[in-house]
């Protein structure tokens, strides 16, 4: 916090933005865009053409599958398409521009981790309701829960499985346009079966059974072994748990993030075993 902050003088950020965008978080977010894309423009030839430029390809992508513009509508010189980009950026609505951010990082190469890191930084400093995970802009409310996820995404490459429900748990939950809460649910739980499964070596047992049989393996606190139990509860059958709670018309985003950060928490425990 600055020190016209502290002492009183300016207002300090009490508001998580999450339906809009101040100025400082807009600028703030292109200026990552400038760093990692902008500023790396290099060119095959003496002239500053767009079609000569190393950044061709990426604009290009922006122009045909971004914008749905015609690519022979791209400026000649690579500033005129830099600058027609940040006009698009600076007049957006504020949900676009974290379209436009999730676009541009599922584009990049060896340079993405940079980008969501950078992402991160800004999207925390100027008090965001979201952060970048996994290239989705992700409503999230505490460093804690992100980390969880993060950390049960890296813990489950080695699963195609339990990660590809993870990463769809998060994709419904993030959608800005149409969240999918009842299926966010059902894919966090998921993502546990699939490990608890792989973990056993039993691709038809069920989470109740695979549990018991890990529990025996490495001995947990009761406490934890209940709470795993109850997350059970949830995968019944038609008849139990999961179908009344899949059918609950007040599902809300609350629910469903609460059961991905708990399902990656227990996906990382698992892990550790």
């Amino acid at each position: 916090m600055r020190f016209s902050q502290r002492q009183g003088y300016s207002p300090t950020k009490d508001a998580i933005q999450t339906e809009s965008m101040d100025d400082a978080l807009r600028n703030s977010l292109w200026n990552v865009l400038q760093v990692v894309i902008w500023d790396t423009h290099k060119s095959k030839t003496p002239y500053s053409y767009t079609s000569h430029s190393n950044l061709f390809s990426l604009l290009r992508t922006y122009w045909s599958d971004y914008f749905k513009s015609p690519v022979d509508q791209i400026p000649h010189k690579i500033q005129d398409t830099i600058k027609a980009v940040r006009r698009y950026f600076f007049e957006s609505e504020w949900y676009e521009v974290y379209d436009f951010m999730e676009f541009s990082c599922n584009l990049l190469g060896q340079s993405r981790s940079k980008f969501i890191a950078l992402c991160n930084e800004v999207l925390e400093q100027e008090v965001s309701g979201y952060r970048l995970i996994d290239c989705k802009v992700t409503p999230i409310t505490s460093e804690a829960e992100l980390a969880a996820i993060e950390d049960s995404l890296a813990a489950t490459k080695d699963n195609s499985g339990a990660n590809a429900h993870l990463r769809r748990a998060l994709e419904l939950l993030s959608d800005r346009s149409s969240p999918d809460y009842r299926n966010s649910i059902k894919e966090s739980i998921s993502a546990v079966e699939a490990l608890v499964k792989a973990l056993v070596g039993d691709s038809s047992a069920t989470l109740g059974a695979a549990l018991k049989v890990i529990s025996e393996q490495a001995p947990m606190h009761p406490a934890l072994n209940r709470s795993l139990n109850s997350l059970y509860g949830y995968t019944s059958d038609a008849s139990g748990i999961r179908h009344a709670l899949l059918d609950d018309p007040n599902l809300d985003f609350i629910d469903a993030k609460f059961m991905l950060v708990a399902c990656s928490a227990f996906v990382n425990y698992l892990r550790m075993l």
